[in-house]
């Protein structure tokens, strides 16, 4: 039999820092499954993202090489962005798709939903498959960053994971979560 595990509840919350819209810092009163109260829990809040594998009609992987202003050197990425108020996180992986690619797909994946970080909140990743991408448009990146769009092979996008060359882990795991599919729906099994 299991073990009925009981939940934190917040108590009362209060905003010490509203930077912008990207950025809010909360401090939580919170009690434990315990009863005792923690006065000064930190609590980030950070709009949700949709992240995107995208895989073109002929088996290509997209993804950029980029620079990230907390990444030391370059990273590789798949594409997605932040979800507007009220967007539903698929129609935020489309357009993410269709605006920093310019590509639109004709079938597409949940690959799942991911808190950040469990105690502090701050984001939820909601991570996308999208396959048989087609170029349709030319990019319109609002992006800050510098950025190079490559189209890798299966093997490629591999080792690139295999190795940390996407050096943040909500990619990382997107990637692998898409391989994973890939190698369920092939029956293929990766050797280490």
């Amino acid at each position: 039999m299991s073990k009925v595990l009981r939940t934190w509840q917040t108590v009362s919350r209060q905003t010490i820092l509203q930077h912008n819209k990207f950025l809010t810092v909360e401090s939580h009163t919170v009690r434990l499954p315990d009863g005792r109260l923690i006065s000064d829990w930190p609590w980030i809040v950070a709009p949700d993202a949709a992240i995107v594998v995208a895989v073109t009609e002929d088996g290509q992987f997209l993804c950029f090489r980029q620079t990230k202003y907390a990444v030391e050197g370059t990273t590789l990425a798949p594409v997605g962005g932040m979800l507007e108020p009220g967007e539903a996180p698929d129609a935020a992986a489309r357009r993410e798709l269709r605006e920093e690619m310019g590509y639109e797909a004709s079938e597409w994946v949940n690959l799942g939903s991911y808190v950040l970080d469990p105690n502090r909140g701050v984001a939820t990743m909601h991570l996308f498959l999208a396959l048989n991408a087609r170029r349709v448009a030319e990019p319109d990146s609002d992006d800050l960053e510098d950025q190079e769009l490559l189209l890798l092979s299966r093997d490629e996008i591999e080792r690139a994971l295999q190795v940390g060359a996407f050096k943040v882990v909500a990619w990382a795991a997107a990637v692998a979560l898409a391989l994973n599919h890939f190698n369920a729906a092939t029956g293929r099994m990766e050797h280490g």
